[in-house]
């Protein structure tokens, strides 16, 4: 096993250069970049991506001409060149002091985009992921700040999905073509085929809107309720049972352990609701089959035939190998919804976490932002990748992957 990790460490290394690699050449050819997006907010808008080409070495409008001839001073742009790394300060030979773009024999000479690629690299090996362009704060604290979020969406709906889809899928393939089987089929079908950021408007509208249904009576019932009291927002006509927007009140830092513990699971409720529900099907009929698959192996037939009991046959005979293709599923569910999947649900319920990070940065191409989230998710997800082999290994000792790799 120790021979595998380290091969597979060692892979981690080209794989995450290859994707890089990708990532940084498809830049190069998409219109904008970060001093287009300056000089855009410097003129008072327009379309800053019109007759712009690719990778922010070239400042050149529709005609041919150099940007500056609208208005702003080249020697601004050519500061801008050096302070985003497009361009290095180059003095004649007999210049002595310090290079300056005030000078008369200093000038900014572009550096070529393989270089500034591989200078990228060499920072992010020793993980200096830089400054944000447009923010002035460095990348990892940047990408701290917004975690909580991120963390937030990805591992409740991880472990609510586990939770629910494991038991059901199991019953599931235990009454396998019985009604329960039949109905439960049909709901989480219905469930994986509604949109995520659909359901996410309906329980908005439903949950958290004051221009709900109207339950006067209800809305009495929660303010006078000892237990319920929480639920109550003021308003004599409607009932918002959830808050709308943000991660926490307020006021947490002024509650009680117990005050915020109900403050944060009332505000993520329903953005993690909305993040889970497609990831229901997909693991309960996964871990279903699974289980049918076993269910019908000659070991489950001779245990039932020695007078154990369904659960011991279960949970002590086929829970350990059916698990095995449930938990390589985890990775691309928890990556997925960690990563990826929550940008839409975070812009819904004004959560500001590493989705709308990574949007916004590539929107205002910002460089540092996009390729440091970039460098440190994809190596996250290949280490990810490593420790799900380990846990088959630790779920089933007869895996052995140094004789299959």
């Amino acid at each position: 096993m120790g021979a595998y990790i380290l091969k597979r460490l060692l892979l981690v290394i080209p794989t995450l250069l290859g994707i890089m690699i990708v990532n940084f050449a498809l830049i190069q050819f998409v219109p904008g970049g970060p001093i287009e997006q300056i000089i855009a907010q410097l003129e008072g808008g327009g379309d800053v991506f019109e007759g712009i080409s690719g990778g922010g070495s070239e400042i050149i409008d529709e005609g041919g001409d150099s940007v500056a001839s609208r208005g702003l001073p080249q020697e601004f742009l050519d500061e801008l060149q050096v302070e985003f790394n497009f361009s290095r300060i180059v003095c004649e030979a007999g210049y002595l002091g310090e290079p300056d773009l005030r000078a008369d024999e200093c000038s900014p000479v572009p550096i070529p985009a393989f270089e500034r690629f591989f200078l990228m690299m060499w920072d992010y090996m020793r993980f200096d992921f830089g400054e944000s362009y447009f923010r002035s704060v460095s990348v990892v604290d940047l990408v701290l700040e917004k975690m909580p979020v991120s963390i937030t969406l990805g591992l409740w709906s991880t472990v609510i999905a586990y939770m629910v889809s494991i038991p059901l899928g199991i019953k599931k393939a235990v009454r396998d073509g019985s009604s329960f089987d039949t109905w439960t089929s049909a709901a989480i079908i219905v469930g994986y085929a509604i949109p995520g950021f659909l359901f996410a408007i309906l329980l908005i509208v439903l949950f958290a809107s004051n221009n709900c249904f109207r339950f006067p009576y209800l809305s009495d019932f929660l303010r006078d309720n000892a237990v319920l009291w929480w639920m109550y927002d003021y308003n004599p006509t409607c009932v918002r049972l959830f808050p709308l927007r943000g991660l926490t009140s307020s006021d947490f830092d002024t509650l009680s352990t117990w005050g915020q513990i109900k403050d944060y699971f009332h505000h993520i409720a329903l953005p993690v609701l909305a993040s889970t529900i497609s990831a229901f099907a997909t693991l309960t009929l996964l871990t279903k089959n699974s289980f049918l698959d076993e269910i019908k192996k000659q070991y489950v037939i001779t245990a039932k035939a020695k007078g154990l009991s369904e659960g011991r046959v279960l949970y002590g005979h086929v829970f350990r190998n059916a698990m095995l293709i449930v938990i390589s599923g985890f990775p691309a569910l928890f990556i997925g919804v960690f990563f990826g999947g929550s940008l839409i649900i975070e812009t819904l319920f004004s959560l500001d976490g590493l989705g709308r990070l990574g949007f916004e940065a590539t929107l205002q191409r910002d460089y540092p932002v996009m390729f440091g989230t970039l460098f440190a998710f994809s190596l996250m997800g290949l280490v990810v990748g490593i420790l799900t082999d380990i846990t088959y290994v630790l779920i089933d000792p007869r895996i052995d992957f140094e004789k299959r790799g």
